[in-house]
């Protein structure tokens, strides 16, 4: 086996092994199940809904750090999670930035 399509597949793996664990689990950097389906619509494109107070409540538990170390991967596009509308959560529920990721 040539070892960069081994190295494509041991991380097609391990990224594959967090999505189940996430599914599983259902929480994504603090964000429980509860606050990803309250999230959705605001995170969705194309036409994403101003965030509801119980997505605000969840994006004030986020851990933004976390969320930040997704924003270039393909795991929040795979949850229908637009990472630039995910991160503009804070300011749109009237919270603290999370900074620059």
């Amino acid at each position: 086996m040539h070892s960069g399509y081994k190295k494509q597949l041991v991380a097609l793996v391990a990224v594959m092994m967090v999505v189940l664990e996430v599914a599983n689990a259902m929480t994504l950097c603090n964000v429980t199940e509860d606050g990803l389906t309250a999230c959705k619509p605001s995170v969705t494109p194309p036409n994403p809904a101003p965030p509801s107070p119980e997505c605000c409540d969840a994006a004030m538990g986020a851990d933004w750090k976390c969320l930040c170390s997704y924003r270039n991967s393909f795991m929040l596009p795979s949850l229908g999670i637009d990472p630039d509308l995910a991160l503009a959560l804070p300011n749109k529920c009237n919270q603290p930035s999370p900074g620059e990721c």
